[in-house]
């Protein structure tokens, strides 16, 4: 007698009943979740309209260029700065004041200069120079006020009007604004080989005095506390980084296209060897993943009796020449570890799930047929990427717009520690009338942000939590709209009797009309769910990046919990909108009810469900890894000029490793968008085969719609399944 379930079978719902006139994606259906589709067309037209105040409201310009003391852009075109593209600060050790974060402004003139200081000097060094040689007030005055032209001026007068600097010292342009050239020999930080300096008001200066004042300018800048030797280092390897793409682009578009080309090739070759070529492809990763741990221990035994290879990662930091760390033997232990425990785990997983792999493979075999039956769903992930382009760009343009949106800002700076009207806000226009001039000698109303007090200004943070909420909404509809276009497909492919005579006409083309003709409100409800937990998810990153340097073990425990719990519920939302928009591609149903049913049916195989969905994916993913792998390792011997026939053809690079690193990630997404066609291909074969299971007996008023091929496997393998069924 067969062993009773311990849970009833409609514990999950009743299986699915014979139905004659059943022939796959329901034709008869109406509009679902139409509350949820009225709310998202709203949703949709008042981004348009928020994007549209932002643009009336924002000035891009406030982002690209640095705004100087009286709100005049440097290098913008058609203004006096035109030629004046960077920001020059008249006394930068003024921005080592705490207050400089709290305010966001540095209480010292800023002003447009075409280049930066190049030398060490001070305004009093300049004036009595000057009566010897008209050159030195011909350089210092390019960073002084515009129109000031009086260097006989009592130096207490020109600083006190802050009419000049009181010193300049050598720097370099970074982020359109004059810091000094710091350069660190044999561990002490210089400027132009100084450590110390005069600032121009009779005192001695250390250099560092320079580095904390930068320091505090780039974390204003940022919104980080990085050094600015750090961010000048990471600007010139961003440079050679650049140069590196504009001598190696045509060569890494060449490598995109040929990945391409072998994910076609592949795809092809699996129409019509899908069993042998994954088993090649499993027993090729484990031979070449074999070959890598040879010659991991090979090289690591090379370089173990060399001297100065024991030296660890740490020891020696981050490198922009990789080679550095081949030359070390950890390097070549990591590696021998890591892949070590790759083909530990391929291996385990074909001993234990051996017979899964080959209902797997069977799966993707049909899988290939249906792909091949309808080849135009190899290409709609073009329209995908196009739909998720558009949004991107809509929510970057409004995001920028938005952070512009403020009007500039004018406060009270002093050089009297005592005025009592210093940050007070105050109007350029009418400044030089009023008593603030009188009361505080020398101080001026210079920009200090840009802000606002309007309702539309005080809501701008807000605004920008709604612009990413409906963009992560957005984003989320456009792949669920693949998805289920797809499933309606491949369904119409499973339920055809005949194959591929009982296929539907243009059945990509069908089931894309029927999800947006009446499945787009269940789509929205999905997408929305899914994006809420996202926007959550995003909110306790940008906490967890915020509270970095708090010593509250529990408020990072606590964090730490929040962020792993959402991270889990995220990845099984997508995991059931993805069956729910299978059940609502052939069934039509709304959202809750096709979830509840993909649910039940998915409850009711779940033996072969915890085994099989990622048993597939497995596959998919050495698929992937293979293609990548392969051009890869083309890239590699191209790029190092191990490739003979044409090594003059390779570009000169500062790092070979940029264009390697983008042709073989660039390959891996390419493969992978050819490949979630063949999961979400696999899903839907998968939920049909199920419910086939559920329909029908194989006799021949009841025969199976699943393959012959397929059926016998699962009886083969899949027997144990039965003794769990109620007798």
């Amino acid at each position: 007698m067969a062993r009773k379930s311990a849970i009833p079978p409609s514990y999950y719902g009743e299986p699915h009943k014979f139905d004659p006139t059943f022939r796959g994606p329901v034709h008869n259906r109406g509009c679902t979740d139409v509350l949820c589709c009225v709310i998202f067309v709203i949703v949709i037209l008042g981004y348009i309209v928020l994007g549209t105040v932002a643009w009336m409201h924002g000035d891009p310009r406030k982002v690209v260029y640095p705004t100087d003391s009286y709100g005049q852009f440097c290098g913008q075109q058609g203004t006096p700065n035109a030629n004046k593209a960077i920001l020059f600060y008249f006394n930068i050790l003024q921005c080592a004041n705490p207050t400089v974060l709290i305010n966001l402004q540095c209480p010292t003139t800023q002003l447009c200069v075409s280049k930066c200081p190049d030398r060490f000097a001070t305004y009093i060094d300049m004036q009595y120079n000057y009566r010897r040689n008209k050159s030195y007030w011909d350089y210092y005055k390019q960073f002084c006020k515009p129109g000031f032209n009086n260097p006989d001026k009592p130096v207490s007068q020109v600083l006190r009007d802050e009419d000049c600097p009181s010193m300049i010292v050598p720097s370099r342009p970074f982020l359109q604004r004059c810091f000094p050239d710091f350069i660190t020999r044999n561990g002490t930080l210089t400027v132009a080989n100084k450590t110390n300096f005069k600032d121009g008001h009779g005192k001695v200066r250390s250099v560092v005095d320079l580095r904390d004042a930068a320091n505090k300018v780039t974390a204003m800048q940022q919104g980080t506390e990085s050094g600015i030797t750090s961010l000048l280092d990471a600007k010139e390897v961003g440079v050679k980084i650049f140069e590196d793409y504009a001598s190696s682009w045509f060569w890494i578009l060449i490598g995109l296209v040929i990945s391409m080309l072998v994910s076609l090739i592949f795809i092809l070759l699996l129409r019509f060897t899908a069993g042998v070529l994954f088993w090649m492809v499993i027993f090729g990763v484990i031979v070449a993943v074999g070959y890598g741990i040879w010659h991991c221990y090979w090289e690591y035994s090379t370089l173990k009796g060399k001297p100065d290879s024991d030296i660890t990662i740490s020891d020696i930091g981050f490198q922009t020449d990789f080679r550095v760390y081949l030359q070390l033997s950890q390097t070549w232990l990591i590696f021998m570890i890591s892949l070590a425990v790759i083909e530990a785990i391929i291996i385990i997983v074909l001993i234990f799930l051996r017979s899964r792999v080959r209902i797997a493979i069977a799966l993707l075999k049909e899988g290939s047929k249906a792909i091949g039956c309808i080849m135009s769903t190899l290409f709609y992930p073009i329209i995908t990427f196009l739909l998720l382009a558009l949004c991107i760009a809509y929510w970057a343009v409004t995001a920028v717009f938005l952070a512009s949106s403020g009007e500039a800002v004018y406060k009270v700076m002093s050089t009297l520690p005592d005025c009592k009207y210093t940050n007070l806000t105050c109007d350029p226009e009418t400044f030089s009338q009023s008593n603030v001039t009188k009361l505080c000698p020398g101080s001026q109303c210079t920009f200090a942000f840009y802000g606002g007090e309007s309702l539309y200004h005080r809501y701008i943070f807000v605004l920008q939590l709604c612009n990413l909420l409906v963009f992560l909404w957005l984003v989320n509809f456009t792949i669920a709209l693949g998805q289920c276009t797809l499933a309606g497909a491949f369904a119409s492919y499973y339920w055809a009797l005949r194959k591929p005579e009982d296929i539907p006409p243009c059945p990509l083309a069908s089931s894309f009309g029927r999800a947006l003709r009446y499945h787009t409100g269940s789509l929205a409800f999905g997408a929305l769910i899914l994006s809420i937990v996202q926007f959550i998810r995003i909110i306790l990153e940008y906490l967890d990046h915020k509270l970095k340097g708090a010593h509250n073990a529990f408020t990072r425990f606590l964090l730490c919990c929040l962020k792993c719990c959402f991270w889990c519920l995220e990845h099984f939302i997508k995991f059931m909108n993805r069956n729910a928009y299978i059940m609502i591609s052939i069934y039509g149903k709304n959202f809750c009810a096709s979830a509840r049913d993909a649910f039940f049916l998915l409850m009711r195989n779940v033996m072969r469900v915890a085994v099989l969905d990622k048993v597939t994916d497995f596959l998919l993913f050495l698929g992937k890894l293979l293609i990548s792998g392969s051009v890869g390792v083309l890239a590699f011997f191209f790029f190092t000029r191990q490739i003979p026939v044409i090594q003059e053809e390779v570009p000169s690079l500062n790092y070979y490793w940029v264009p390697l690193l983008t042709v073989i990630f660039g390959s891996y997404m390419i493969a992978h968008g050819f490949f979630n066609v063949y999961a979400m291909c696999v899903d839907t074969l998968f939920l049909c085969f199920c419910e086939d299971l559920e329909r029908n007996d194989g006799s021949p008023s009841k025969p199976y719609y699943m393959p012959p091929g397929l059926h016998r496997i699962l009886n083969k393998t899949d027997q144990g399944g039965k003794k769990y069924a109620v007798s």
